[in-house]
C-alpha cells in the first residue's frame, strides 16, 4: 500500500513540474517568440441575389459580399504579411485574383514548434494523472497565457462556453442524453431490452459484441451521435454478457467515425467539399464535382475500412491485432467477471449503473426500442429534409416519448423527474470534460499548431511519400486538438493545393488518383487522431456510454487503431507508387 502511495505521489509531483514548466514557457512565448503569419483562403459557393449582389450561405444564413479588392492589393496577402512587423489590421477580406476567382482571405499565425505546447501539456498530464479534468484545464491555462489572455474566466472560458457549438453540446449531452439515460434507468427499459436480447439473440460475449458491431455499422452518421446511440444501446446487453468495458468502448468508438468515412451518406461530404477547392483543377471545380470526388475516394479510405474490420475480428474473438491490453481485458472479464480494470474510474456515474424501478412498475423492452426508433427516424428524416441530421431534435423526441410512456404506464411524475435528475448527475462530469475539450481545441487552432505542422511540407517531396506524410501530420493535429472536423478545416485548404502542386511539378501520369489518395489520407488520418485522442468528444463519449475508464479506453484502443493506420499507410504508398 505504501509503495502505491509513493508511486502516485511521484507521478503527481512530476505532473506538477510539467504544469509549472508549461506555465513558464507560455509566458516566455507570449513575450519573446514572434508570430509567423500565413494567409488562409476560403472558397464558398457564391450566387447572385435578386438585387444583383454576390452572396453565399453560412450556417443557413445568407451573407452578402461587399468591398471586394484585388488579391495583389490586399493588406493580408502573403507578400504583405511577410513585410509587416505588426499584427494584421484586418481579420478578413474578400479578394479576387487574376483568374476572376472570388475567395475570402484571412490571416492566421503560429509560433512554430511552440504552437504544439498546450496540446502536448494536456496529453502529458492526462497520461500521467489519468484525470482528464485537470489535464484539460492545464492545457487551457498554458494556451491562454501564450495568447496573453490572463483573465481565464471572462476572456477564455465564458466566451467559448457561450458559443453556439458549446451550448449545443451542453444541451445534448447534459440535458437530453443525461435525461434519456436517467429515465431509461428509472423505468428499467435498458435492462429489459438487455434481457430480451439475451433471451433471443445474445448467447454470450461473442454474440453481444457482434450485435454491438452491427449496430455501429447500422448507425453510420458518424461522430458523437453514433457513439452515443450505439454506446447507450449496447451497454446493458454487453454488461449482462460479461464483455469488458475496454472491448465495448473500442467497438463503439471504432465503428463511429471510421464507418462514416466509408458509408458517407451523412453530413461529411457536404462539409468537406467546401474545404477542397483548388483553382484550376477541373474535377474540383463545382460543389457537385467535389462531392462526387469524395465518393470516388471512398475505396481509398483504407484506415476506415481496416478499423471497422478490426472491430469485426474482435467481435469474432480473433484478437491477433487487438493488443495485449484488450486481450487481458477479455481474459479478465471471462475469468473474474470484472468488467473494469483494477483502480479504474469509469466516466459513467453510479446513478446510471444501477436501476431503481419503482415498486409495481413493470418494465418492457419496447420502452427502450420505441424511443430508439423515434431517435433514428428523426435523425434520418431531418437529414433528408435539411441535409444535416437534427441531433437535438432526435434525442429530445426520444426523451419526451420515454417520459410519456412511463407516465402512461402509471409511473408518478415525481419518479420521472427523479430519474431525469439522476441522469443529469450521471453525465455532469463527462459534460464538463466535453466543454473543456471544446475550449482546448479552439485555443490549439488559434495558436496555429496544425497550421505549423502542415506548413512544414514542401513541394519537392517525393510524390510517393506525400500521402503518408499527410496522414502523419493530420494524425498529430487531430490527436492534439481532439477533433477530426477541426483538423479538416486546418489541413484540407493546405494539403489539397500542395498535392496538386506535387502533381504538376513531378508530372504524374494519373493526377486525379493521386489527389484522391492524398484526400483519403487527410480524411482518415484525422479520424485516427480524433479516435485515439484522450481529449476527443467521441473518445470521451465512448468511455462514458460504455462505462469505461477514459485512459483505459485510450491505451487499449491505440494499439489496434495503430495496426490499422500502419497497414493503411503501406496501402496508400503502394497505390500511388504503382498507379499514379
Amino acid at each position: 500500500m505504501l509503495s502505491n502511495f509513493n508511486i502516485f505521489s511521484n507521478l503527481n509531483r512530476f505532473a506538477l513540474i510539467i504544469f509549472i514548466t508549461g506555465f513558464g514557457l507560455a509566458v516566455y512565448i507570449h513575450h519573446s517568440v514572434e508570430k509567423t503569419w500565413l494567409e488562409q483562403s476560403y472558397v464558398y459557393d457564391i450566387y447572385q441575389t435578386e438585387n444583383d449582389q454576390k452572396a453565399y450561405k453560412f450556417k443557413g444564413q445568407e451573407v452578402v459580399i461587399n468591398d471586394v479588392v484585388a488579391y495583389k492589393s490586399s493588406l493580408i496577402n502573403q507578400q504583405n504579411l511577410n513585410k509587416s512587423a505588426q499584427d494584421p489590421v484586418l481579420k478578413q477580406q474578400w479578394v479576387i485574383d487574376e483568374h476572376q476567382k472570388l475567395f475570402l482571405l484571412k490571416p492566421a499565425f503560429h509560433y512554430g514548434l511552440w504552437s504544439l505546447l498546450p496540446a502536448l501539456i494536456t496529453i502529458a498530464l492526462c497520461l500521467i494523472t489519468r484525470e482528464p479534468l485537470t489535464a484539460l484545464f492545464g492545457g487551457i491555462v498554458v494556451g491562454a497565457l501564450m495568447l496573453g489572455d490572463y483573465d481565464l474566466t471572462d476572456s477564455v472560458i465564458i466566451p467559448n462556453l457561450a458559443s453556439e457549438g458549446a451550448a449545443g453540446l451542453l444541451l445534448l449531452y447534459l440535458w437530453l442524453l443525461g435525461g434519456l439515460l436517467g429515465i431509461w434507468s428509472k423505468t428499467g427499459a435498458a435492462q429489459a431490452f438487455a434481457h430480451y436480447m439475451t433471451e433471443h439473440y445474445v448467447k454470450g460475449p461473442r454474440s453481444a459484441k457482434l450485435v454491438s458491431w452491427f449496430m455501429g455499422i447500422l448507425f453510420f452518421q458518424g461522430g458523437t451521435m453514433s457513439t452515443v446511440l450505439v454506446g447507450t444501446t449496447v451497454r446493458p446487453l454487453a454488461d449482462k454478457a460479461k464483455v469488458s468495458h475496454e472491448e465495448m468502448s473500442y467497438i463503439v468508438d471504432s465503428t463511429a467515425s471510421p464507418i462514416a468515412s466509408v458509408i458517407a451518406f451523412n453530413a461529411w461530404p457536404a462539409y468537406v467539399q467546401a474545404l477542397i477547392f483548388v483553382p484550376g483543377v477541373s474535377f474540383l471545380a463545382t460543389e457537385s464535382d467535389r462531392i462526387a470526388f469524395f465518393f470516388s475516394s471512398v475505396p481509398f479510405s483504407f484506415y476506415g475500412i481496416l478499423a471497422v474490420l478490426g472491430t469485426l475480428l474482435l467481435s469474432l474473438n480473433i484478437t491477433t491485432f487487438s493488443g495485449k491490453r484488450i486481450r487481458a481485458a477479455k481474459q479478465r472479464a471471462l475469468t473474474t467477471g470484472e468488467l473494469d480494470a483494477p483502480n479504474a474510474k469509469p466516466l459513467s456515474a453510479k446513478e446510471l449503473q444501477s436501476c431503481e424501478v419503482p415498486v409495481g412498475y413493470n418494465s418492457h423492452h419496447l420502452e427502450f426500442i420505441l424511443p430508439l426508433i423515434v431517435l433514428v427516424a428523426t435523425a434520418v428524416f431531418t437529414f433528408i429534409i435539411f441535409d444535416t441530421p437534427k441531433v437535438n431534435w432526435a434525442f429530445g423526441a426520444a426523451l419526451l416519448l420515454s417520459a410519456f410512456i412511463a407516465l402512461g404506464k402509471g409511473m408518478s411524475l415525481m419518479d420521472v423527474i427523479d430519474g431525469f435528475g439522476n441522469g443529469l448527475k450521471g453525465v455532469v462530469v463527462a459534460s464538463v470534460i466535453l466543454m473543456l475539450a471544446v475550449i482546448i481545441g479552439t485555443i490549439s487552432k488559434e495558436i496555429g499548431g496544425g497550421l505549423y505542422l502542415v506548413s512544414q511540407l514542401g513541394e519537392q517531396l517525393p510524390f510517393w511519400s506525400l500521402p503518408v506524410i499527410l496522414q502523419l501530420i493530420t494524425m498529430v493535429i487531430a490527436f492534439s486538438t481532439g477533433t477530426s472536423w477541426g483538423t479538416y478545416a486546418i489541413a484540407f485548404p493546405l494539403a489539397m493545393p500542395l498535392a496538386w502542386a506535387v502533381c504538376q511539378s513531378q508530372e504524374l501520369a494519373n493526377p486525379e488518383l493521386f489527389m484522391m489518395v492524398c484526400f483519403a489520407t487527410v480524411l482518415n488520418g484525422s479520424v485516427y487522431g480524433d479516435q485515439c485522442s484522450p481529449i476527443s468528444d467521441t473518445t470521451i463519449l465512448s468511455s462514458m456510454t460504455t462505462g469505461c475508464d477514459l485512459m483505459d479506453h485510450v491505451k487499449s484502443q491505440i494499439v489496434p487503431a495503430t495496426f490499422a493506420a500502419t497497414a493503411a499507410a503501406f496501402l496508400w504508398t503502394a497505390t500511388v507508387f504503382i498507379f499514379a
